[in-house]
């Protein structure tokens, strides 16, 4: 199971943006300050704490929600698009040869999911997307790993993230927690969570990644 940003594609310089434009367009009116720090959570919390901040109502949720995903593929058909972390394809190839499935657990719905991926080069086909979890629907990330857990029974389940919050899900379903510091996270501070490795990136990582999943 496989994050999304930092962990598949570069994270945004200005993803936050959507997410204050989102809101901003289901309140009606122009707001001040974006939430300093979005990483890690899902969609569904991200736009709640910013209705939150600034006093909105959450009846808006859905509706901001439906926005967000409307000016992902907006900014997605301009040609707006992530970048690839370094060995992202060909890990995620990798695994697949070795013979797992590979899934997504992100905290982003499963439309902007898909923006994101094909949008930096990867074949929407290398994933399962029936067995994949996303976050617009879910206040917090362990939701996805405890729906995950529930769904796939004794599956043996491994996350690949990016962020301590990777590890608090997988630790909440007692999935194995493997760590690339792609994203806004040292490795050290990596180190400092349940991931049973750590690694710089998927690069040089990959070899590691796969020797792990053996």
């Amino acid at each position: 199971m496989w994050d999304v940003d930092g962990t598949l594609v570069r994270s945004g310089s200005d993803a936050g943006n959507l997410y204050h434009e989102a809101v901003e367009l289901s309140a009606g009116r122009v707001i001040a300050d974006r939430l300093p720090n979005t990483h890690g959570k899902t969609d569904h919390q991200i736009i709640a704490e910013t209705l939150a901040a600034h006093g909105f109502d959450q009846s808006l949720h859905a509706e901001a929600l439906r926005h967000l995903d409307e000016l992902s593929r907006l900014r997605h058909e301009a040609g707006n698009h992530r970048e690839l972390c370094p060995g992202a394809i060909e890990a995620v190839r990798a695994t697949a040869a070795a013979g797992w499935t590979n899934g997504l657990l992100t905290g982003n719905s499963a439309a902007r999911s898909r923006f994101k991926i094909t949008g930096a080069g990867f074949d929407a086909k290398l994933f399962d997307w029936e067995h994949s979890y996303f976050g617009n629907t879910s206040p917090v990330r362990t939701e996805l790993t405890l729906r995950a857990k529930a769904e796939l029974g004794d599956a043996r389940v491994v996350i690949i993230g990016d962020t301590p919050n990777d590890g608090n899900a997988a630790d909440a379903a007692g999935f194995q927690f493997f760590a690339v510091a792609t994203g806004a996270f040292t490795a050290e501070a990596l180190r400092q969570t349940s991931a049973l490795v750590v690694v710089d990136d998927l690069v040089a990582g990959r070899e590691q990644l796969l020797a792990f999943l053996a």
